[in-house]
């Protein structure tokens, strides 16, 4: 018989992320006594001190930094076990977690959401767009469509390259400066990027650029004339046949192209007929 169990080192990672007994007995419906009884209990048949105080906060001791970094991947696998047999029905998946980089067009993504429904109307797709690779909502993920090849939770293959290009609106006086805009011109004025909150600043940006956590908003900042970006061509098509964003003819180049990857999750080996369905949609997808 094993001396530990995986609720309490559930309970033990609960009190770190929350920095309490008292909060984690709230997270987890439990009383404040039932959190320290098991953690009493964890500490005491392992023999080794995993929690000290710091002020009002609990925290890890190194012993217990170490102990626990090895029983997170089993509390992972574990949820990871859970959360499929509440997907499975009768022998049928009843859900998918499908995440997919917001560079992803628009249009070829709903046309897929469309033909899947249509072929499993009993399957819901829990659908989450992120910004480059938001580690939270990959590990959680059956299906995933990424800037990375390969991640933490499997492996993928080339799906598609996004192109993108330098605009800036109309009357941005880059576009008034004879000749293609030199990277002099260009560092003049501020740069639109997108980028995730945790993402860290390039070596080369300048430290007046301006950051935005979706496309739409950068696409809007560009229009008022904040700055200059690169967008996702097909994001900005409507615009830029109206005149209103125009494409900037810069001295290195004014496109780019971004690779997106089609990446499974290596844990549901073998594929059940929605995961293949979806993959087959993907990849068919014009």
């Amino acid at each position: 018989m094993h001396k530990t169990t995986l609720e309490q080192w559930a309970l033990l990672e609960k009190v770190v992320e929350l920095g309490s007994f008292a909060k984690a007995a709230q997270a987890t419906h439990r009383s404040q006594s039932s959190v320290s009884y098991n953690l009493a209990l964890l500490q005491e048949r392992l023999g080794v001190a995993l929690l000290q105080a710091a002020g009002r906060k609990a925290i890890l001791t190194p012993a217990g930094e170490l102990l626990l970094a090895q029983a997170r991947p089993l509390l992972k696998a574990f949820e990871h076990v859970e959360t499929r047999a509440a997907s499975l029905q009768n022998g049928v998946r009843t859900r998918l977690d499908f995440v997919v980089d917001s560079i992803f067009p628009r249009g070829k993504l709903f046309a897929i959401l469309r033909q899947f429904q249509q072929l499993h109307p009993q399957t819901q797709v829990h659908l989450t767009e992120i910004l480059e690779n938001d580690e939270t909502a990959i590990a959680k993920a059956d299906v995933m469509v990424l800037t990375r090849r390969q991640d933490m939770t499997g492996r993928g293959e080339w799906l598609m390259n996004i192109d993108f290009v330098a605009v800036a609106h109309r009357d941005h006086p880059l576009h008034s400066l004879p000749g293609p805009v030199s990277e002099d011109e260009l560092a003049q004025y501020p740069p639109i990027r997108i980028t995730n909150r945790e993402a860290k600043p390039l070596q080369d940006e300048p430290v007046e650029s301006w950051t935005f956590s979706t496309i739409e908003a950068a696409i809007e900042a560009i229009a008022y004339q904040v700055g200059y970006g690169w967008l996702p061509e097909e994001r900005i098509s409507r615009q830029l046949e109206e005149g209103t964003l125009k494409i900037l003819q810069l001295s290195h180049g004014t496109r780019r192209a971004t690779p997106l990857h089609l990446v499974v999750k290596k844990d549901i080996l073998p594929l059940d007929e929605q995961v293949q369905t979806l993959l087959r949609l993907i990849k068919e997808q014009p």
